[in-house]
């Protein structure tokens, strides 16, 4: 299917124009495998973001503004690793749109364990923009910018096997940042969705996926990445030891409930956490940073996330973030 094609189809699909067989068979048509193609993928997120609710920001604070998202599914467990390291980005003067939702394959989604930080989850559309202007971090809840999904939902959840759907959320930040730090829970997909980014207007991003099949940087084993920098693609693999990090087991850093997941969380920035909790949340900072290119690379990010942690700027920024929120 060409990417035409696919924009064709899928502008039907979220216009409404198929009926419930009609959507069924073609997402099952479109299993996702390693055979899916970059242009159905670049195609379905251009019109998914296309029908969604945009933030209203202006162009200076889109073009300065970063998602660092996961896709979820990769079945681990592990604590929410993401909203933690956009959290302690953003304490490193980064500005972060981030895009999630409630948990569907686990415990604790982002949306989940912000809610139970304490940040308010119901902010209109405009009150969620002046918190991105206000403190320099963002959430944006996926269902209240994406209403065309409330219909094709239904039908996505009759079908077993993963569709397009359980990669497409980090692919359409209603914020349209052109800086994405994404991780996806196959390998396979890590080259296929960081062209789709850069299809799409990304101009800085890295896509990961730990040999694990984990959709972060791992600290159990290496990880494979794709970064676009300067118009260039590079495919590389990631060793947290030869960055000093001690190598964990996987289990080191599962998680649990929304509520457990925000304390481990807090517990990271007061510095009471264990070393794997923190050291997961350094590397993949590490990588954020170098996206944004406030890093110059690894190890710079490493010292300036460690550094955010150690002068309480991270506890000062969830602070200010769960004030505003509740303010606005």
């Amino acid at each position: 299917m060409t990417y035409e094609e696919a924009k064709i189809k899928f502008t039907s699909l979220f216009n409404a124009e198929m009926n419930d067989t009609q959507m069924r068979e073609f997402l099952v048509e479109l299993k996702l495998d390693k055979y899916t193609s970059v242009n159905v993928i670049a195609a379905a997120s251009e019109v998914m973001r296309s029908f969604a609710l945009p933030l209203p920001i202006d162009d200076e604070i889109r073009l300065r503004s970063m998602d660092i998202v996961g896709t979820g599914g990769d079945k681990i467990g592990s604590f929410n690793i993401s909203s933690t390291v956009a959290i302690l980005v953003a304490s490193c003067g980064v500005s972060v749109a981030k895009h999630g939702s409630r948990s569907v394959t686990s415990k604790s989604g982002s949306a989940d364990m912000f809610e139970a930080l304490g940040v308010r989850l119901d902010l209109s559309i405009e009150d969620s923009a002046k918190l991105l202007g206000e403190s320099g971090f963002t959430f944006m809840f996926a269902q209240n910018h994406h209403p065309a999904m409330k219909f094709i939902m239904p039908v996505r959840k009759t079908i077993p096997d993963k569709t397009i759907f359980n990669i497409l959320g980090p692919l359409t930040n209603p914020a349209s940042v052109t800086k994405s730090m994404l991780g996806v829970f196959d390998k396979a997909f890590v080259p296929k969705m960081l062209e789709a980014l850069e299809i799409n207007g990304a101009t800085s991003a890295m896509v990961v996926s730990s040999n694990e099949g984990m959709d972060e940087i791992s600290i159990s084993d290496i990880t494979y990445a794709s970064q676009l920098r300067d118009g260039i693609i590079h495919e590389f693999e990631i060793d947290p030891q030869e960055y000093g990090i001690k190598k964990m087991p996987i289990n080191s850093i599962i998680g649990g409930d929304a509520k457990e997941n925000a304390k481990i969380l807090v517990d990271i920035f007061e510095q009471n956490s264990t070393d794997a909790q923190r050291d997961i949340v350094l590397i993949n900072t590490a990588a954020a940073l170098m996206v944004d290119a406030i890093a110059r690379d690894m190890q710079d990010g490493l010292e300036m996330a460690r550094e955010a942690i150690a002068k309480k700027r991270a506890q000062k920024k969830l602070k200010q973030i769960i004030e505003i929120s509740n303010k606005l």
